[in-house]
């Protein structure tokens, strides 16, 4: 397995330095362009990892704690991978632990919460640690897999706010583990090195995907839009000084039935998508689904597959002490220069898509495509010329 993950890193190296590729099959996709921090490397390593990337979950615990999540709303990708993970449609499934490069832990953070903790009487996160810990520590005392790596080729999946605190108790435990979350906030631990930040995306049931990706259009009559809960400080920021008072800023707490959301996303040049109680929202993902420049207003949010892509390609950061500048700072870029970025979020749907069973280059191969970087220990914004 180490030659394996050796020649793979080779491989790598050589794409980047040579601009070029070896295909292992015929190619549907090829990535290029400015959306990606290093095509070349991007793609042979998507390809190694399609190759040689093979995770296995653990057998061990019991429904509905481990082994079945949400698959709707808010935290439904939590319940998606778990399934998709464990289904034998998974390119991703050893059939082996042994023949395995990664190990998946099966936990379900949404129904930990959902079934041990009602009635809602108690929030300490006590009792969420111990249930992971221990089931680590069963797995740990049946497998060699956990103590030879101490966890560092071990991952879980989770959107729930909780999740960075399964680790809390026990840092030193988890100090190598691989914490795929949604809140991937940098200054509460959330370390880029070895964690992976996942989009956070609301699912309808049964429905995986918008009916319909928004284009690319210059016909857009709204500067900016928002419209959200009053969550968290940056929000109530955001209101203070733009809600309701502003033609071209157009940010609501709620919108009124008569007006539509998404069609709303869809006239605007820019969607604001300010932190909430936590960093992440589905807000940026359905952004880049109305083909609406994102407008991250957050100041320590680690970006979903920042290993890969330019975010600056394709998206506006404004620091939340800029928030009163809003105006200011969007009416300076130009219309070339906004034509620009959105024809590139266009570029960037595929890769925030969800299929089942997943696709390549879609949303959960880009996950797992993280989680393979962390295995592997390759940076590819690392190997620019």
């Amino acid at each position: 397995m180490q030659n394996g993950l050796a020649r793979a890193r080779a491989a790598i190296q050589q794409a980047s330095r040579s601009h070029t590729y070896m295909p292992n099959k015929e190619e549907s996709f090829v990535p290029r362009g400015s959306i990606y921090i290093n095509p070349f490397a991007f793609h042979q390593s998507h390809i190694q990892m399609e190759k040689r990337f093979r995770v296995w979950a653990y057998k061990e615990g019991e429904q509905p704690l481990f082994h079945r999540g949400p698959m709707n709303d808010i935290y439904s990708i939590e319940g998606q991978f778990i399934d998709e993970l464990e289904s034998d449609k998974s390119p991703f499934a050893a059939s082996h632990p042994d023949d395995a490069v990664a190990y998946f832990i099966p936990v379900s953070i949404v129904n930990i919460i959902r079934y041990v903790y009602r009635p809602y009487t108690d929030y300490s996160r006590k009792s969420l640690q111990n249930i992971v810990k221990d089931y680590i520590d069963l797995i740990s005392s049946r497998y060699p897999y956990w103590n030879r790596s101490n966890g560092a080729d071990h991952f879980f999946v989770s959107c729930h706010d909780w999740a960075p605190e399964v680790s809390a108790a026990h840092p030193t435990f988890y100090k190598h583990f691989i914490r795929v979350l949604c809140n991937a906030n940098s200054s509460e631990g959330f370390h880029p090195v070895k964690d992976v930040s996942m989009p956070e995306i609301y699912l309808k049931r049964m429905i995986l995907r918008p009916p319909q990706l928004s284009q690319a259009s210059n016909n857009r009559s709204i500067l900016a839009f928002f419209a959200g809960g009053p969550h968290g400080f940056v929000r109530e920021l955001l209101f203070r000084y733009w809600k309701h008072k502003d033609d071209d800023i157009q940010v609501h707490e709620y919108l009124p039935q008569t007006l539509n959301y998404t069609q709303l996303m869809g006239q605007s040049k820019f969607c604001l998508c300010p932190s909430g109680y936590e960093v992440a929202s589905p807000r940026l993902v359905e952004s880049i689904y109305s083909a609406c420049v994102p407008v991250i207003i957050s100041d320590h949010y680690v970006l979903p597959f920042s290993d890969v892509l330019d975010w600056r390609q394709f998206s506006v950061h404004i620091p939340v002490e800029k928030i009163p500048e809003i105006k200011k700072i969007l009416q300076g870029i130009s219309m070339e220069e906004y034509l620009e970025k959105q024809k590139r979020v266009v570029q960037v749907q595929r890769h925030f898509l969800m299929n089942r069973p997943a696709k390549p280059f879609d949303l959960m191969h880009m996950v797992m495509h993280s989680v393979w970087l962390r295995r592997l220990n390759i940076r590819l914004h690392e190997l620019q010329d």
